[in-house]
């Protein structure tokens, strides 16, 4: 069933073409992706789809009886009422429903309609049918649905009773989203609904619109987030709109196929007009080809000439240089407790980066990450324990809020101020390659949007030249281009990089560990995001057989059956020691490679005679060696096993 139709739909502010001739179908069980570059309309159709902001031509239609739901980027609940009060009141229709049941359960008690057979009976049939309606619009169950959402979306360790308007930003937003779930309308509008949401509540959202009844209509940054949910993709670039099916790398795949196969069928028609044109010149003029050359120019002029394929829009371009390198030791957070205003967040904290790393710090939202990065940079005193720091460490922080860039200042000068021996047209030329160019260099800064913003910090960061990159949230703000040119920098970046960061494909490109960060302290895998999850659901599956163990030993009896299947768990634990072992090993010889790699380098006579080289290579051989010894005592206990 069709539940909407946008047809030829067109859009100007002032005198500027946003959209032209859009053309957009949502169907029952429809999962839709909107996707483009910051600024190319996205918003901008679905304000004009949920009837928030007019259009200039073309229409939109869907039945009376079709529901819109629509909410906006970073809409905050504002409300005066409790979290539990304020999810009540989509169901204001079942409360009332609830309530007259009440009555007549109180009148078909009352002695004086129990007398009256016929008022009883009469009674009675209004309560069965308000009853069925109720079981048939959720009324028993809506306090639950309630529960599920508010759960799912992170508020499991709130108390419902709490002020909405007590909460953060980040809060309200969340609690905008869940009422809105709650109200289940046919089209769920979601405009970057992914903002300000954990991978754990992301992977709930992600199964929670999978299996929504309704249609879902989506813009977000979030690839893994779209390859998980979205079944189409419609592509807004240069003001018009283009359909893609499947998910967000079939559109990828897609894109590029057609482009292919267009500019073959472009370059393959151009030969031809190249062919005709030559034969035209050289034979128009001579009377035994005259004929031929005409009818050759008739066929040139009624020729569908094809335009030349668009290729991808102008993107970002950069790269992090740094001035100079650090030594191989270059960070050490050990028994560090973090917090702010006296309150702690996280405690028992203990890891150590080399150079070259890049970790991916991870866990869910208030477990004290970004509170963490800016106790490191001294923005925030660390409660106790101990942050050092190595040699020729050269910080240079990204942060995701971008307090820093709310000034009055132009672009141009907002960058030039902080680098003012480089001349104007190199800070130009740095703007222009984070797409600021013409006049956008004189806007102000306050007057830019999150991705602009976005871009002009990145450019900072890309100037001061640091040998290490702490960055939290860096894909915030920017668009699924921007967000890949990001990820190929920070991927051919020769520092080391600490990073927070929700987005699970960016963790996996960019991330050689992940340190899950806790209350109670923090936990290192070796591995990207994928690794991470693996290994997280082994231990979950060890700490469940060693539950299941222990029941099974305070059992008096255990039956055939149970021992087939310990059996079986002991088997698959077995093959998990073993697949460690395996990790370990590769682990260990890697390692002793590069040791190798580096004794060899002490003993080239240039390197012998530079204390400074012998010193830092004896230094990373050191740390080599440690990482082998803990490796080794691993395997040991594991070999023992």
């Amino acid at each position: 069933m069709i539940l909407l139709q946008v047809n030829q739909l067109s859009k100007y502010f002032g005198a500027d073409l946003i959209l032209s001739n859009i053309k957009l179908e949502v169907q029952t069980q429809d999962r839709i992706a909107l996707v483009g570059r910051n600024g190319a309309g996205k918003s901008t159709l679905l304000k004009m789809i949920a009837g928030h902001l007019s259009y200039d031509s073309g229409e939109i239609i869907k039945p009376k009886t079709i529901e819109i739901g629509y909410l906006a980027q970073n809409t905050g609940l504002a409300s005066t009422l409790s979290i539990w009060d304020e999810m009540l009141t989509v169901f204001k229709n079942l409360q009332k429903q609830e309530v007259e049941l009440r009555k007549l359960e109180h009148l078909m008690s009352d002695s004086a309609t129990i007398a009256e057979p016929s008022k009883f009976e009469k009674i009675l049939k209004e309560y069965d049918r308000l009853q069925f309606n109720f079981k048939e619009d959720g009324g028993y169950q809506y306090e639950a649905d309630i529960r599920s959402v508010l759960h799912g979306l992170n508020f499991s360790s709130f108390n419902y009773n709490t002020k909405i308007s007590s909460l953060s930003g980040g809060q309200k937003t969340r609690l905008a989203l869940a009422k809105l779930l709650l109200t289940t309308p046919d089209i769920l509008i979601l405009d970057e609904p992914t903002n300000h949401l954990d991978i754990e509540t992301l992977s709930w959202l992600e199964q929670y619109l999978q299996g929504y009844n309704g249609a879902v209509l989506i813009v977000s940054h979030d690839r893994y987030f779209l390859d998980k949910v979205v079944t189409q993709v419609y592509e807004i670039s240069r003001h018009h709109i283009q359909r893609f099916t499947g998910n967000y790398s079939n559109y990828l795949k897609q894109k590029a196929e057609n482009y292919e196969h267009d500019m073959k069928l472009f370059e393959k028609q151009q030969d031809e007009i190249a062919k005709l044109e030559s034969f035209i010149q050289k034979n128009l003029a001579r009377a035994s080809t005259t004929k031929r050359a005409q009818s050759r120019r008739k066929k040139l002029d009624r020729m569908d000439r094809l335009d030349r394929p668009d290729g991808d829009e102008k993107s970002a371009n950069f790269g992090f240089n740094i001035a100079k390198q650090t030594g191989n030791d270059v960070l050490q957070i050990k028994d560090v407790t973090i917090g702010y205003d006296e309150k702690i967040v996280s405690e028992n904290i203990n890891f150590y980066i080399n150079r070259g790393d890049s970790i991916a710090l991870v866990g869910p939202n208030g477990v004290g990450k970004s509170t963490l990065l800016k106790t490191i940079i001294k923005k925030i005193p660390n409660f106790t324990g101990s942050i050092s720091f190595g040699s020729n460490v050269m910080i240079g922080y990204y942060d995701q809020e971008q307090a820093e860039l709310s000034s009055n200042k132009r672009v141009l000068n907002e960058l030039w101020d902080d680098f003012p021996l480089k001349n104007e047209k190199e800070i130009r030329t740095v703007l222009g390659n984070f797409l600021f160019s013409g006049d956008d260099v004189l806007k102000t800064v306050n007057s830019l949007s999150g991705g602009e913003k976005a871009r002009l910090a990145l450019a900072k960061l890309m100037m001061e030249q640091s040998n290490v990159l702490i960055l939290d949230e860096p894909t915030n703000h920017l668009d699924l281009d921007s967000k890949e040119v990001l990820e190929n920098a920070l991927i051919d970046y020769p520092g080391t990089i600490l990073f927070v960061s929700h987005d699970r494909y960016f963790i996996n490109r960019i991330a050689t560990k992940v340190i899950e960060l806790q209350r109670g302290g923090s936990t290192e895998f070796l591995g990207d995001y994928d690794y991470y999850v693996e290994k997280k659901l082994e231990q979950e599956e060890l700490l469940r057989l060693a539950k299941m163990n222990a029941d099974n030993k305070a059992t008096a009896a255990d039956t055939d059956k149970s021992n087939y299947q310990l059996d079986k768990e002991a088997k698959k634990v077995e093959r998990q020691r073993l697949r460690r072992i395996e990790e370990i090993e590769k682990f260990i010889e890697d390692l002793e490679q590069k040791v190798a790699k580096q004794e060899e380098l002490l003993c080239d006579p240039e390197v012998f005679q530079d204390h400074e080289k012998v010193y830092s290579l004896n230094n990373e051989i050191q740390s080599f060696k440690n990482q082998i010894d803990e490796l080794m005592e691993e395997w040991t206990q594991l070999s023992d096993n």
